[in-house]
Order: structure tokens, then C-alpha cells, then sequence
């Protein structure tokens, strides 16, 4: 593909940003549902593209449009490999300008949220999988790593799943990209829309600590607009800009970031190859995005060291991530094959409306036996992560906690320390589909790995936190008996 090709490809992705917010500010529906810009980007990208505009223009006796749609087979090459670039990006950039917490703070906010997530995750795979060896192998001869699905698409969202098609591909499953992306969309819908009822039932039923029947969201909001006092910077300048830009800076970091991953990536790759490879191969399979965020890690400790001057913003960090998981879901959803999802149509509705039940099923029923206190607010976050990425659960969190009164952020951002690395694309994500193929592990050993997991998970919210909520829950009785008397 030519430079202009991939100009013009990166050049019609903002264009149609800009345009989805137009349609955000303007369309009423997109606004109560909290629909995102790059989803309804791409959503509209897809429509102009090959497997709709392209085949109706087909029926009508144009056929120029079959390969591309109204953009061009070269544009839409390029929108395929953004994905598996940009999610790198965004994944180094999750720890850098964020000093690491003391262990003790981070540990007693992060347990009770940590073994929900945890829970929700090992959950996802457990149900898919079973879904998969009880009904999509031998009903469907689909292979047994669609079991993998709900958790790749719903938890690692369309990053992970895009960054995943070389795995797909060296699995024998291309196939499984595409569902993964159809799969990240309807979780990220799901999310946003079962969150919204969520929230409404929540207040309506006084289960949240915040936020009661009289609090509006101002029009402004939900056009996802800024006025006011509201206003505020987006970054720090950390450095001069006649020196060098501070976002020139910053996107340096996580440059550094993701080499660093790309060597441990590689020294772990050819340690394989010289010691294992013959009998069992997984980094082979893994992608460069976890290591990435390993990278990031790394990195944020030598700056903690080191950055006398406090040069890392990292406000800046989020939105040079920011900027890249817009383009990044526009770009997916842009070059989705809905001729993939049709053609598995029933396995791919078993599999989202499983994923969707556990979740829904799982914060109404475990959080408020996991959670220690403010259990809607805290546990909103994870239901919205565990259907559509992390972003999700932050708007969500937002809606319910606008001022930040609840010990959700913190605990939120504690557990993703421990969380982010293995599961929503971590080392467990990428690892799942190598496993599940290997002769030497295979889709039931996993499926009792992550069984195992989820009894753990289980019994630490059940019966190691949720006897704090029950203590913290007796206290204020026995103080008003002993008040009484």
C-alpha cells in the first residue's frame, strides 16, 4: 500500500470521528444510550463498507464498490492493521505518569474488587467453555477456543480482540477475529445500555449511596459536551514546548514502553524455541500488547526513581491513549466481516447472551455479598469492564459517583494493577487460545484451571470479605444497643 493510501485511511478516520460526534450532539437516542463517538464512527463506517453499501450497490449493477465499499479496498487494508498496532499503545500507557501504591493501601481497597473481577472473569471462560465442549464443538464443529470468545471480546473489548488475529490466524481459526470484534461490540452495548437500567433500578430502590432519584444529568453531559466550570485542562505541561513538545514527550515514554515489551517478548520467544518449543508452544501465540503494559510497568519504576522534576503527566499519558483506542475501535469495527458473524450466527448469539446473564447475574447476586460497602458503586465499575473494557466501567462509576464520594475509583484502579496484567488482554487472555489447542493442555485442563480459579475467587469475596461487610454491618447495631441501654 502506497503513503497516500495510508494517509488518506488515517485522514477519513478523523473525519468520520468528527462526524459521530456531530451525530452525538444532535441525536437524541445516541445520548441517552451514552454511545461513544468511535462506536457510532464505526458503526457508520461499516455501513458504507463493503459487506453492506458495497453489496447494495452490487444488486443495482455497480459492482467497483464490492471490495472496499465507498472507501477502498487500500483504506480498509490499512484500517485492518491499526488494531494490532494502536492496542500496544494503549496498553503501555495504563501504568506510566501513576505512582505505584504501597502494598497495604492498595490490598485493602483492591481484595473485595480484585475477587469480583477476578470472579467475572474466570466466570466468562468457565461458561464459555462449557457452552463450547457441550454444544458449539459437537452441534456447530466449531473449534473448542470459541469457548475463549465471551472473555476476549466482552473483558479485553475491541482492542484485544483485533490484536489477537495473528493468534487466531496461527490457531487455524481466522474466523475467531471477527466474532471476537462482533463479540466487543455487543458487549460494549451491552454494557452501556444494561448499565443505564442498572443504575435507574439502583436509585429507584435506594441501593446507591450517591446519587438519588433527583439528580440530572445536564443536556451538556449527555451530549458529552464540557461548559462551564466544568471546563478544565486536559494535560500539564510538564516540559517547555521550545525544547520539546510535552505530547512529543510523552508518546516518546510509551515508545519506550512498548520496545521494552517487544524485547521481553522476544527474549521469552527465543527461551521457548531453545528449551520447550518441541513439546508446547505459548509465546509463540502471545501478542505484543501485555508486554507492553509489563513495559509500561517497568518503566513507571524507574521514573519513580529517577524524575526528580515530575515531567510525567499523566493526564497526558490518557490522552495520547485516548486517541488511540478511538481509532482504534472506529478502525475494528470498520473492517468487522458480517459475513463471518452470519455464518455463525447461533453460536455467536449462545455465547453473548451467556457472557451477558453471568455478568448481569453476578453483580446483582455477588457483589453485595463481596463488597464490603457501597457495593452498587464499587461493583458498577467491574460489571461495565467485565461487558465493555475499563473505559466502560468508568462512565459507568462516573454516572453513579459523579463527585467521587465512594472508595470505587481507588479500589477500581488498585485491582487493575493486579487485574490488567492477566486478564482484559493480559498474559491469561493472550495464553488462552495456545492452551486450549495444545496437545500437552487442551480446552478441559483449562477449563478446570479456570474452575479452580473462580472457586478461589469466590471463596475470598464470600467468606474472607464479605465477613467484613457483615462486621461493618454489626458495629453500628451494637453501638446503637449499647446507646440505647
Amino acid at each position: 500500500m502506497s503513503p497516500d493510501t495510508i494517509g488518506l485511511a488515517l485522514l477519513l478516520l478523523g473525519v468520520l470521528l468528527l462526524v459521530a460526534k456531530l451525530v452525538r450532539v444532535k441525536w437524541k437516542l445516541t445520548q441517552k444510550l451514552f454511545l461513544p463517538s468511535s462506536i457510532i464512527g464505526g458503526g457508520i463506517a461499516l455501513l458504507l463498507g463493503p459487506d453492506i453499501f458495497g453489496r447494495a450497490m452490487a444488486l443495482v449493477g455497480v459492482d467497483s464498490f464490492t471490495e472496499g465499499g465507498l472507501f477502498g479496498a487500500g483504506v480498509n487494508e490499512v484500517w485492518s492493521a491499526l488494531p494490532g498496532l494502536l492496542i500496544s499503545v494503549v496498553f503501555a500507557g495504563l501504568f506510566l505518569g501513576k505512582p505505584l501504591p504501597r502494598f497495604k493501601d492498595a490490598a485493602r481497597l483492591a481484595g473485595p474488587q480484585l475477587a469480583f473481577g477476578l470472579t467475572l472473569s474466570t466466570g466468562q471462560y468457565v461458561i464459555g467453555l462449557l457452552l463450547a465442549l457441550l454444544v458449539l464443538v459437537p452441534v456447530f464443529n466449531l473449534p473448542a477456543l470459541t469457548g475463549a470468545l465471551i472473555e476476549i471480546g466482552f473483558v479485553g473489548g475491541h482492542g484485544t480482540a483485533a490484536g489477537l488475529g495473528d493468534t487466531f490466524d496461527k490457531a487455524g481459526f481466522p474466523e475467531g477475529q471477527d466474532l471476537a470484534v462482533g463479540m466487543a461490540t455487543v458487549g460494549l452495548l451491552a454494557g452501556i445500555l444494561l448499565g443505564i437500567a442498572l443504575i435507574n433500578w439502583g436509585v429507584r430502590r435506594r441501593k446507591t449511596v450517591v446519587l438519588d432519584s433527583k439528580a440530572e444529568i445536564s443536556d451538556a453531559e449527555q451530549a458529552g459536551l464540557l461548559v462551564g466550570e466544568k471546563r478544565g485542562p486536559g494535560a500539564m505541561l510538564t516540559v517547555h514546548p521550545s525544547s520539546l513538545d510535552p505530547l512529543a514527550l510523552h508518546f516518546g515514554l510509551i515508545a519506550i514502553a512498548v520496545l521494552i515489551g517487544q524485547l521481553i517478548l522476544s527474549g521469552m520467544q527465543a527461551v521457548e524455541q531453545a528449551l520447550w518449543a518441541d513439546t508446547i508452544e505459548i509465546f509463540a501465540y502471545v501478542p505484543l500488547f501485555p508486554l507492553a503494559m509489563i513495559g509500561g510497568i517497568l518503566l513507571q519504576i524507574l521514573i519513580d526513581r529517577f524524575d526528580k522534576n515530575a515531567i510525567v503527566d499523566s493526564m497526558m499519558i490518557e490522552r495520547v491513549q485516548g486517541f488511540s483506542l478511538d481509532m482504534l475501535i472506529i478502525s475494528a469495527m470498520a473492517t468487522l466481516s458480517l459475513q463471518v458473524l452470519a455464518e455463525n450466527l447461533l453460536p455467536f448469539l449462545l455465547l453473548a447472551a451467556a457472557g451477558i446473564l453471568w455478568v448481569v447475574g453476578a453483580f446483582l447476586f455477588l457483589a453485595p455479598r463481596m463488597m464490603p460497602s457501597h457495593w452498587f458503586e464499587r461493583g458498577i465499575g467491574d460489571f461495565g469492564q467485565s461487558l465493555g473494557v475499563t473505559a466502560t466501567g468508568l462512565v459507568l462509576m462516573r454516572i453513579v459517583d459523579p463527585e467521587l464520594k465512594t472508595p470505587a475509583y481507588p479500589a477500581f484502579g488498585y485491582k487493575q494493577l493486579v487485574f490488567e496484567p492477566f486478564f482484559g488482554g493480559g498474559l491469561v487472555t493472550a495464553a488462552a487460545i495456545p492452551l486450549i489447542i495444545s496437545p500437552h493442555v487442551g480446552a478441559v485442563p483449562f477449563l478446570i484451571i479456570m474452575a479452580v480459579g473462580l472457586a478461589a475467587s469466590l471463596y475470598m469475596g464470600l467468606f474472607v470479605f464479605g465477613r467484613r461487610r457483615k462486621a461493618g454491618a454489626a458495629a453500628p447495631a451494637q453501638e446503637s444497643a449499647s446507646a440505647e441501654s
